[in-house]
């Protein structure tokens, strides 16, 4: 699965393609996305998914119920289910080598 996933704010969108997550998805198109564990726990990536949904390669990634309601995800351990639209304000651009 996966999809086209779009940073509301920016209007930047790239594929994301399983099984890559959204983290590895944004790297490769150039976009570098707040990281550091990459593994679900300290939540450096933490962002707003306003539309789409995602499934993770963990069982309990590091967010709350209320957080995951509320449409929180965590790219790093998230997979794109479809089109995604996720606000990441501290996203940027670089140069893809």
């Amino acid at each position: 699965m996966g999809g086209k996933v779009t940073l509301a704010g920016q209007g930047w969108n790239f594929d994301a393609a399983a099984p890559a997550t959204v983290l590895e998805a944004a790297e490769r198109a150039g976009v570098r996305l707040p990281s550091s564990c990459r593994n679900g726990t300290c939540r450096t990536c933490i962002c707003l998914s306003t539309g789409g949904a995602v499934r993770y390669k963990i069982e309990w990634p590091g967010l709350s119920l209320d957080e995951k309601r509320e449409g929180y995800i965590l790219p790093c351990v998230a997979v794109a289910e479809g089109d995604l639209v996720i606000v990441a304000p501290a996203a940027r651009r670089v140069q893809v080598i």
